[in-house]
């Protein structure tokens, strides 16, 4: 029996020993999880809503977010309960479908981030093939293909992780529970069986990266071919973010496996850590809305159409109570 059977919890590193840290860093990762998640539940809720969104380009936008929401909420809730309640321990299982989950969604992003850069290169460089090629159909095959893609590397690598022997201890150098941390803990040499697949799957990250430049690359080559400005500046409007959230990911991926792993104290190292997990996923929302006029206008039609609704519904019960109300109810059909 391997010596890993004995280990029914991991120890997570905390980030401060004393309680008013503890309660400082809980409150900021609240702020930063809810800023996630208005931010990527404000975009979900526009593109469901405005029928005129339903578009490859905002359909894959949507599974962006949906992607980004579930990753930010497989690491925060738990960091922040666990400085809430002065601990730092998480269950084998726990640990287990927590890394199934980062891997699965880090990787679905990535690919769904080269399926979008397809997207833009389609209706920039072939606009008359974009209702053939990017039909409703095969957008919803690939965003499948993304997401099935994403979970399958995942399952392999925690199931692979999670049958090494571990004898050197349970505690984790980072806040959440990632392969590499796991590695650490390995007492055998079939660990190099998952340095492996963690090569094989930085290869093909690596190829999804260069298909997302060489896409882009001949997206601004035919962008800087259309003689209108304003023709320019819509077609770079609508590339810039995703070429800037694309950009924030390799960084991202890039300082993670190419960093050695001495060059930072224990502490600093999980300052940096904070930063690439989870600031992208707080500021990819921003990104886009900022960047995306069609997406401003569809939200404020959303929001307005909220509080037209919640004015109608105050005046209809006005009206039933007191049976005297002279004003006529406000009529919301142009927000909706």
């Amino acid at each position: 029996m391997s010596k890993s059977s004995f280990i029914s919890q991991f120890l997570l590193l905390a980030f401060a020993d004393t309680r008013e840290l503890q309660l400082l860093h809980f409150w900021l990762f609240l702020g930063i999880y809810l800023a996630a998640v208005l931010g990527n539940g404000l975009i979900i809720t526009t593109i469901a809503w405005d029928q005129h969104l339903h578009t490859p380009m905002y359909f894959f936008l949507l599974n962006l977010s949906l992607l980004d929401l579930g990753s930010i909420s497989t690491t925060v809730p738990k960091s922040m309960a666990n400085s809430l309640w002065d601990t730092m321990a998480i269950s084998y299982a726990g640990c287990a479908a927590q890394l199934f989950l980062v891997f699965f969604l880090a990787s679905a992003e990535f690919y769904l981030l080269t399926i979008m850069s397809y997207d833009h290169y389609i209706a920039i460089c072939k606009p008359l093939h974009y209702g053939t090629l990017l039909g409703s159909r095969a957008c919803v095959h690939m965003a499948a293909a993304a997401w099935a893609t994403g979970f399958l590397y995942s399952l392999l690598h925690t199931t692979n992780t999670f049958s090494l022997p571990l004898c050197k201890g349970n505690v984790l150098g980072q806040f959440f529970c990632e392969i590499p941390q796991i590695l650490k803990l390995s007492c055998s040499h079939s660990y190099l069986r998952e340095l492996g697949l963690l090569v094989v799957s930085v290869w093909l990250g690596f190829g999804c990266f260069v298909f997302i430049v060489v896409s882009y690359v001949q997206i601004f080559r035919a962008v800087l071919r259309i003689p209108s400005e304003q023709g320019r500046h819509k077609a770079f409007s609508t590339c810039l973010p995703h070429l800037a959230v694309v950009s924030l990911f390799a960084n991202t991926a890039m300082f993670v496996y190419l960093t050695p792993p001495s060059i930072f104290s224990p502490s600093l190292d999980l300052v940096v850590s904070v930063l690439y997990s989870l600031v992208p996923l707080a500021v990819n929302p921003l990104i886009y809305g900022m960047r995306n006029q069609e997406l401003k206008v569809a939200l404020k039609k959303v929001i307005q159409s909220f509080f037209c609704q919640q004015q109608l519904v105050t005046q209809v019960s006005s009206e039933v109570i007191s049976n005297s109300s002279q004003d006529p109810p406000l009529d919301c059909a142009f927000y909706l």
